[in-house]
């Protein structure tokens, strides 16, 4: 009876401690941002991450799948195609020879002299069909400059003058734009850095390659950030300051320099390629540290993983974690012993009980 007060005792005292050390590390959680159950992973632990999860992610039907449906599509993205078709050879599964024949039927019409000079006429005319091969050569020196951004908000001005619609996107990702030329709205990046992102996110809107939370993101900044009677007389980097609330583009701005990242991580035809992966600065960060973690390679994994699976590559569990977890299971652990100890011995006090009434 004795031990049995005594290990009843000792059960107690680790489920309070466990109890205790529980509460204590979510009460650190709580009270502390910096000490999230999740912090970055490295490079390498992004690129071993992914090569797991490829393991069951990319079988022969599943990339024959994603090539045939890239193949459907018009205009066809080649980067996609070709990264499907690289992550097939890397991991050494034959694509269906048939497939395979139709992609280079389709690589030939494509990338005829002919195709070429056509599609890229009609991508200068409309930015909504050029394909992602076109649009750097076709819009980008345009996109990519000051006198974008300018335009933009002097066409807004005059709209909102007549009393006409204004587009709010293209105002608020020229805001930017102008306003990091100018060290306006430079914060958390340099204005060099800023500029390349809204540019780039530009070009994207124009082909319809935004996210709807990006695109939510852009309108809130321009209806709250922007001093409407001011905006008309917008004519240089000067009068941009009288016109604008800062600290209402700051959301846009930082997603906007992770952006610049990813561009710098790959390139820009592959950074527009996975803009619509993009809702907000916190996408735009971890997909920057993907570019930067699998270079060449991340296209084709993006393409089978998906958004979920690839952003979860980039993440890790903190010892903050695994300190909370090692709680849980000892809390668990030691309330399950005590439970079962209870009813141990609830159980042998009646049997007791029911032998003495026997006798």
């Amino acid at each position: 009876m004795m031990w049995r007060g005594v290990t009843r005792l000792i059960l107690l005292l680790v489920l309070a401690g466990s109890l205790a050390g529980t509460t204590l590390t979510a009460a650190r959680i709580a009270a502390d941002p910096l000490l999230a159950p999740f912090v970055e992973a490295t490079k390498d632990q992004i690129a071993a991450a992914t090569e797991t999860m490829l393991t069951t992610a990319a079988t022969p039907e599943t990339l024959s799948a994603h090539i045939a449906n890239r193949l459907a599509e018009d205009p066809r993205n080649w980067l996609a195609l070709d990264a499907l078709v690289d992550l097939a050879y890397e991991r050494k599964i034959a694509i269906p020879s048939a497939l395979n024949a139709a992609v280079q039927a389709a690589r030939e019409d494509d990338h005829s002299t002919y195709a070429t000079v056509t599609s890229c006429a009609q991508c200068a005319y409309d930015p909504a069909q050029c394909s992602l091969s076109e649009v750097m050569i076709c819009q980008a020196p345009i996109a990519l400059t000051p006198i974008g951004d300018l335009a933009g908000i002097t066409r807004a001005g005059v709209a909102y003058a007549s009393g006409d619609e204004v587009d709010q996107i293209d105002l608020a990702l020229s805001v930017v734009g102008l306003g990091a030329t100018a060290a306006i709205l430079a914060s958390g990046g340099s204005s060099g850095v800023v500029k390349a992102g809204a540019s780039l996110a530009k070009l994207a809107r124009k082909m319809g390659r935004l996210s709807p939370r990006l695109v939510e993101m852009a309108v809130n900044a321009a209806r709250t950030g922007v001093n409407w009677a001011s905006l008309p007389a917008v004519r240089s980097l000067d009068d941009l300051t009288a016109a604008i609330r800062t600290e209402s583009f700051l959301p846009l701005t930082t997603t906007l320099t992770d952006l610049n990242r990813l561009n710098t991580a790959t390139d820009a035809t592959t950074a527009l390629h996975l803009l619509p992966m993009v809702d907000d600065a916190t996408d735009a960060r971890r997909l920057a540290s993907a570019a930067e973690a699998l270079g060449p390679k991340l296209v084709g994994r993006a393409e089978v993983l998906g958004k979920a699976r690839l952003f979860r590559a980039t993440l890790r569990f903190s010892e903050t974690a695994w300190a909370l977890g090692a709680g849980l299971v000892g809390l668990m652990l030691s309330t399950a012993t005590l439970i079962s100890g209870m009813i141990q011995h609830a159980l042998i006090k009646r049997l007791r009980r029911s032998l003495k009434r026997a006798a």
